[in-house]
């Protein structure tokens, strides 16, 4: 190991690139030439985790513990976390970890000490579904290009779902929930509302239509309860306890991980909305939220040129709101190259090369990573669970050497915490009673419905004169004591069946205006 000694080595190199003067987390020692080496230290300056990231490897590498170790020391330093649990492992943040020879073992390996801590935590759940307090969100807040995205409509359907959109804003609607938006398609379906079909350019009666089958689907899969009202506030996020420390907020996801369309898109509903309605800061000391955005490739797969352009336009420009996000995948190749370049912090767990697929994907993450004094090829196939190569933007914003590295381990609970302690720390949080029961107030549906029943009482009363007036012609022909009165215009309009069919038809929706964001994402107007 006279490489490691000697002040000109190569570890000595890359341990210079990580000895920063501010704050900084500490992720573990530098792996060289097939030993730790515990006194140089492999950091991420505070101040630079607003210039987003990366986590990266294969399954069973360790990615989650990686995300559990930067979440507890961002929570530390008085930095707020969002973390989707895609498998329900991550819920042992709440509560201290539990100390065994491994942990003993990994802690003097790397040259720190291990004590259990738990840390501060919020638990969220898609619509209700799971436990977790339920985070729903509007339709009209949701916006089309992302209702598109679940939707899994075409770019030409997607322009026309903007187009919807766009007619119920001109007449007042309020898109509150699915059935709001089903109720707007199908109107514009039917034979009375073709005629404002036309009025939408470029929106024909066959792509309505599909909209409005894609809606009815989604609605049978159970999708209905993660529209609606009270929507979350996602600024509920960037909250500290009352100890100072960050707060972590755990979107648990096991019920709904058969729905990865929907809750990845979602996540980038919250994402786009933070972004909506954060001023700029520019640069900050620490940054306001770090987002760690899992099972990121099911963000990107299957999405239109327009949902690609919005997510990387999001990316680029919430870093001045003080917002890091950090992707989480297999391989850098699960990230469009326009979003990747954006991400300047990079945690690369191993990968296997077990297949041609596997090795192409090996050579193109080597080709994402600095000049490197290690055979990045091959060490990315030789590296162990907790253990990663890492590069950093320095507090100067310039990229620090590539760093393999033995990661700390987690002072929390590697783990889930078990079911009614999970259903407790819900139960108790002050959210709850804000967010949990449902609110199904007057909207679109509902003035439809409105608009339709009037329409069938106005009908029926109209078919009610016209029978009145038929029998009393008919009695003053039989006693032949006046001559017959002529039915008025009135009694002639009413009484055709044409206006009988379109008051059945008429029925379904009017509005309200909104602004949208990046994404066409709105909040209404509370």
């Amino acid at each position: 190991m006279s490489e490691s000694t000697d002040p000109a080595s190569p570890a000595d190199q890359i341990a210079a690139g990580y000895a920063f003067t501010g704050p900084a987390l500490e992720l573990g020692a530098l792996l060289w030439d097939g030993a730790c080496l515990p006194d140089r230290q492999i950091r991420i300056p505070l101040s630079m985790l607003n210039r987003h990231g990366l986590v990266a490897g294969a399954t069973g590498t360790g990615k989650t513990k990686t995300l559990q170790l930067i979440a507890e020391q961002l929570s530390a330093g008085g930095v707020p976390v969002f973390l989707a649990d895609i498998k329900g492992d991550v819920s042992g943040i709440s509560v201290p970890g539990t100390a065994n020879d491994k942990i003993a073992e990994r802690a003097k390996e790397v040259g720190r000490p291990w004590e259990a801590a738990g840390f501060p935590s919020e638990f969220y759940s898609l619509g209700g579904i799971g436990p977790g307090i339920p985070l729903r969100a509007t339709v009209t807040s949701f916006g089309p290009v992302l209702m598109s995205k679940v939707l899994r409509l075409n770019q030409t359907q997607e322009q026309s779902l903007g187009l919807i959109f766009h007619y119920a804003d001109t007449k007042g609607l309020e898109l509150i929930d699915l059935k709001d938006l089903r109720a707007v398609v199908a109107f514009l379906v039917s034979d009375q509302g073709k005629a404002e079909l036309k009025g939408i350019g470029g929106l024909s009666a066959v792509t309505a239509g599909v909209i409005l089958r894609a809606l009815t689907a989604f609605e049978q899969q159970g999708a209905s309860e993660f529209f609606g009202e009270p929507e979350f506030d996602t600024a509920e996020f960037l909250r500290t306890a009352a100890d100072g420390r960050g707060l972590v907020s755990v979107l648990e996801l096991p019920a709904v991980q058969d729905k990865p369309q929907l809750f990845s898109t979602f996540l980038m509903w919250l994402l786009a909305d933070l972004y909506t309605d954060l001023p700029e800061v520019g640069d900050l000391e620490r940054p306001k939220l770090v987002f760690f955005f899992d099972e990121a490739h099911l963000l990107f797969n299957g999405a239109s040129k327009a949902f690609l352009e919005s997510i990387t336009q999001t990316v680029r420009l919430i870093r001045s709101k003080g917002i890091g996000v950090f992707f989480v995948t297999q391989t850098p190749k699960d990230v469009p190259a326009d979003v990747l370049a954006q991400l300047g912090n990079r945690v690369q767990h191993a990968l296997r090369a077990f297949t041609p697929d596997d090795a192409k994907a090996l050579k193109a993450t080597v080709k994402t990573f600095p000049n490197s004094a290690y055979d990045l090829e091959e060490l990315l196939t030789q590296l162990g669970t907790g253990e990663a190569v890492i590069t950093v933007l320095s507090e100067k914003g310039a990229p620090t050497p590539v760093a393999a590295t033995r990661l700390r381990a987690p002072q929390s609970l590697m783990g889930p915490i078990d079911a009614a302690a999970l259903d407790a720390a819900v139960k108790s949080s002050l959210l709850y009673s804000r967010y949990a029961e449902p609110v199904d107030r007057e909207s679109a549906y509902e003035k439809i419905s409105a608009e339709q029943a009037a329409a069938e009482a106005a009908a029926e009363a109209a078919a009610a004169e016209a029978e009145a007036g038929k029998q009393a012609k008919e009695a003053a022909k039989a006693t032949r004591s006046a001559p017959k009165p002529d039915p008025s215009l009135a009694q002639q309009v009413v009484g055709s069946g044409l206006f009988r069919s379109l008051a059945r038809s008429i029925g379904t929706q009017l509005g309200r205006e909104i602004s949208r964001s990046i994404f066409g994402t709105a909040k209404r107007r509370r």
